[in-house]
């Protein structure tokens, strides 16, 4: 009696093609279309696909997705001031900033100039462009580290911060309630503060950090016309932050990201309406 010859193995995604190939992990045939070179073997195109699906993604040490190319948020930042520096330039100088900046006396009933005013500058050149390049220093390593959005809020919360300690501060018989204040120096001063916590987090030297907002505070004291109260609300502001993503347990990192960046934007705005409201 004849035994039938077995069929020819055929690839499943394409069965009019024979394929002697098979993949190293599950075993099926498939044609030279649906394989892929693996470490070992080859593996068909649905097992590839399976196995990228289960992979973890890789994070970093804080728990941000791991990306490569340029600092997003940090250049969009970067992009405002300098759009709002060339306005500035081209509206007129006392015009567009006196729409913008911030000052206690204006901030109840326009309380935008609380961010705003941070992506305002003064006429003198050298502020915009220090600003711009402590930003540049610190911004990517820590968009990278917290990633975007963590980075985001530690940006603008750190403004707000430096505004509402402007308000805490200033008396409301002087000319202090009623002085405009512009500039990226809060929120910066709020990177200062975060990546000083970050680096003590990952066990990295944070001494040269220290020595950066030391002198850039004192300055604050020495020279005119520069808000070292802005500053200290800044710093405070972003160490808090800092604080809250670097040291949050892995487990809860997303409540307490969440969560903190909340209540220090609930806390800061407290504390404006209860100083208006004390007037």
């Amino acid at each position: 009696m004849s035994v039938p010859a077995s069929q020819p193995p055929v690839c499943p995604r394409h069965p009019d093609r024979i394929s002697y190939v098979r993949c190293q992990r599950c075993g099926r045939p498939a044609c030279p279309e649906c394989v892929v070179q693996a470490p070992v073997g080859v593996q068909c195109v649905d097992c590839v696909r399976e196995a990228k699906a289960a992979a973890r993604p890789a994070r970093t040490v804080l728990g941000a997705p791991v990306r490569t190319g340029r600092p997003v948020v940090t250049l969009t930042f970067i992009g405002l001031c300098a759009v709002s520096y060339v306005l500035q330039l081209v509206v007129g100088w006392s015009d567009w900033t006196s729409r913008w900046a911030f000052a206690p006396a204006f901030g109840d009933v326009e309380p935008w100039r609380f961010l705003t005013s941070a992506f305002m500058h003064s006429d003198q050149p050298l502020h915009i462009l220090m600003n711009m390049y402590a930003l540049w220093i610190v911004g990517p390593d820590l968009e990278r580290m917290l990633g975007r959005l963590r980075f985001a809020a530690l940006y603008l919360l750190s403004a707000l911060g430096g505004s509402v300690a402007v308000l805490l501060l200033a008396d409301p018989t002087t000319v202090s309630w009623y002085t405009g204040t512009v500039g990226a120096s809060g929120a910066v001063f709020g990177l200062f503060g975060a990546i000083l916590v970050v680096l003590r987090r990952i066990g990295r030297d944070a001494r040269a950090v220290l020595v950066i907002i030391g002198l850039n505070f004192a300055i604050g004291f020495f020279v005119p016309n520069i808000s070292w109260q802005g500053h200290l609300g800044g710093v405070v502001t972003g160490t808090i932050l800092g604080a809250l993503y670097a040291f949050a347990p892995p487990s809860r990192r997303r409540v307490v990201g969440i969560g903190g960046t909340v209540l220090v934007a609930v806390v800061l705005v407290v504390c404006a309406v209860v100083r208006y409201g004390t007037l």
